[in-house]
């Protein structure tokens, strides 16, 4: 049996606390400075109100403040907060950690350096430890298809636990695995981490489809949009593709379950999609924001986060200039009210692989 303590309330984290407590682990979740109803919720009714069930037996919620606390002589430090959350995170958890403890990332994303760099949470989250500290504990991180309230509710989940040290990868698989979470390991922080962060970005792309189809209007017979979101999904593995290469990471990465499983899963619903429905119908993004007050659409931030870099790279000879036509678009439709009109013509073309002919 370990400590684990879950910091992030939110669906993610605290999906997570199911199979942790399952297995039989000291399980604590400790809410953000934004949790706290979540967390008054958890310790008087025993109930979840963003998860819609009531939460483990065994789970022991904490408040923000009780922090230190939560985090004494835990084995495993779980970060479930947003990507917007990660600098928080770091100054939260930072005076607390002790030396061999291990910090894996729930969270996804990219950020862009000051020197045109493209960053992993993981790197970025350690970069802003204390000095005294950040090289005296792990860093590990989870990928792969996992919606929150189906992992709850245990379904049958399959993911990636990954961390550039392996030596501690089967202890953590251990503290996890159940009958129903199903947990593979890798090394390849580098391209779980892209593959992870780009799917947000490539879904709401993909559920550009359904809203491009509602502005068209209902078809004489009945046809669909699955043709014209097929490709987007493949333009966006074959760009995640590209840049995982470019970074340094596996190809099977991606089209294993970090890639192509979550890409997949992700499309299958979720504020993502519904911001990509709405742009689709022909809404410009400063009027489609308005439809969803108060969501991260983690999409948009990624996008947004990530440009100057990918500029950067392309500036410098790192990528190719017209390697990424999809990512480039769609951050056109996001920051400047650029209509939904892809060139459909120019997907395919720069592949770290062999493309078909046409």
């Amino acid at each position: 049996m370990a400590i684990i303590t879950v910091v992030g309330a939110g669906v993610m984290g605290s999906a997570l606390t199911f199979p942790a407590a399952d297995n039989g682990n000291d399980v604590r979740l400790v809410g953000t400075h934004l949790d706290g109803e979540i967390i008054e919720s958890c310790q008087n009714q025993r109930f979840h109100p963003r998860l819609r069930r009531p939460i483990h037996d065994s789970v022991k919620p904490y408040f923000h403040t009780e922090i230190a606390a939560a985090m004494q002589d835990a084995e495993v430090i779980v970060l479930g907060v947003n990507s917007r959350g990660v600098h928080w995170a770091a100054e939260a958890i930072g005076p607390h950690l002790q030396p061999g403890q291990i910090v894996m990332m729930v969270t996804k994303g990219l950020e862009s350096s000051d020197e045109g760099q493209l960053q992993i949470l993981p790197d970025v989250l350690r970069s802003r430890l204390p000095e005294s500290i950040r090289d005296q504990v792990h860093y590990a991180a989870i990928g792969g298809p996992s919606i929150a309230g189906e992992l709850a509710a245990r379904r049958h989940t399959s993911v990636v636990f990954v961390s550039r040290n392996g030596d501690i990868l089967p202890k953590l698989r251990s503290y996890f695995m159940t009958d129903y979470y199903h947990i593979w390991t890798s090394t390849d922080l580098i391209g779980v981490e892209l593959c992870v962060a780009m799917k947000n970005p490539y879904a709401l792309a993909v559920g550009l489809a359904a809203g491009v189809l509602e502005k068209q209007g209902e078809d004489i017979a009945s046809a669909m949009m699955h043709n014209y979101a097929a490709a987007i999904f493949a333009q966006g593995l074959a760009e995640t593709a590209i840049l995982v290469q470019k970074m340094g990471g596996g190809l099977e990465t991606v089209f294993s379950l970090p890639g192509a499983g979550d890409l997949y899963v992700t499309t299958q619903g979720g504020r993502n999609s519904r911001m990509g429905r709405l742009l689709g119908m022909g809404m410009a993004y400063s009027d489609a924001v308005e439809e969803m007050p108060g969501e991260t659409i983690e999409g948009v931030d990624a996008t947004i986060a990530i440009m100057p870099a990918i500029e950067a790279m392309m500036e410098r000879g790192d990528l190719p200039a017209d390697g990424l036509p999809l990512l480039r678009a769609l951050y056109r439709v996001l920051t400047r009210n650029a209509p939904v009109d892809f060139d459909f013509n120019s997907f395919f073309s720069k592949l770290p692989f062999t493309p078909p002919t046409r």
